[in-house]
């Protein structure tokens, strides 16, 4: 799949699958293109980068749209561009439905995300037409892109309450593994953190991914089983699990 991920600020991961790391939060958002569809892991704090990342995937492609959207989880650096992909189907744990469309959630997602620098207005504007996945993930769920299966796999509770990872096969198998892995920083445990699985969550994401594949956090570079499996272990002293 001839794709020049990097003339527009993308990193190549695998065949048909790239990242990119946004700018001021180090947010990542994945890429992952079949022969019918493609689908979009995260989409960006605001409407405005959801936008832009709607125009590179069309020159990156020659055109294409985003079919499929996976949220790894709701925090608004990685939800609020959703309605900025018309008509893609959207993607989340089970519960990330009921909480995004709910009135009090949205609010204190829009608190949160003016809390940590996004405009008063763009923060608005993102939670007004913020799209809840419309299709819920308990445990496993695959997709067919076309020539291409990926998995979308709950591991969670963890970061969050509500985690979902994504699975892609291919020359060497690549993890998105959304903020359960963070490399650019420690790991953050805000008041939605189940601190006491998250350790757990790392275990079922290693069994999933194996000892070879390539681990995408959702901030910072990509890293090995080795880098997730210490992080697992400082998590558990952190929080005092086994």
């Amino acid at each position: 799949m001839d794709v020049d991920w990097e003339a527009y600020g993308w990193e190549r991961l695998s065949d048909g699958v790239g990242r990119r790391r946004l700018p001021r939060w180090d947010a990542t958002v994945g890429l992952v293109l079949g022969e019918r569809a493609a689908l979009l892991y995260d989409t960006g704090s605001s409407l405005a980068e959801g936008g832009e990342l709607r125009t590179q995937v069309a020159e990156l492609t020659g055109g294409r749209r985003v079919t499929h959207i996976a949220l790894s989880h709701p925090h608004f650096d990685h939800v609020l561009g959703t309605a900025a992909f018309a008509g893609a189907e959207v993607f989340g744990a089970v519960g990330s439905d009921e909480l995004l469309g709910r009135t009090r959630d949205r609010e204190e997602l829009r608190t949160d995300a003016v809390r940590q620098g996004l405009d008063e207005t763009a923060a608005a504007e993102a939670v007004d037409v913020l799209v809840a996945p419309r299709h819920v993930v308990s445990g496993e769920w695959t997709l067919d892109l076309g020539g291409r299966q990926v998995l979308l796999a709950n591991v969670g509770p963890g970061h969050t309450g509500h985690d979902l990872v994504l699975l892609v096969p291919g020359e060497r198998e690549v993890v998105f593994c959304g903020d359960l892995v963070e490399e650019s920083g420690e790991p953050q445990a805000g008041p939605d953190a189940i601190p006491s699985r998250w350790p757990d969550a790392l275990d079922r994401l290693l069994r999933l991914g194996g000892e070879e594949a390539l681990y995408v956090p959702g901030h910072g570079a990509v890293v090995d089983a080795t880098f997730v499996r210490a992080q697992r272990d400082e998590l558990a002293h952190r929080f005092g699990v086994s």
